[in-house]
């Protein structure tokens, strides 16, 4: 086994994660109804939403810094 196996993979693992967060994927995937959420959830659970929603912006904001 080669030893660039292992940072091949974590280089294609990055190129995903870098690629589901462009703003392209992310307006797709909410056209899919799979990825859209109902507008009669509950509050918490719309607050628990929008608190992840702030967590994944700020870890792509620190992403992009590096």
């Amino acid at each position: 086994m080669n030893r660039n196996n292992g940072n091949r993979g974590e280089e294609l693992a990055a190129d995903i994660r870098r690629q589901f967060g462009t703003e392209a994927t992310k307006r797709f995937l909410r056209t899919l109804p799979a990825f859209s959420t109902e507008a009669d959830i509950p509050d918490r659970f719309r607050d628990l939403l929008d608190r992840l929603d702030g967590i994944e912006a700020s870890m792509a904001g620190s992403d992009r810094r590096q």
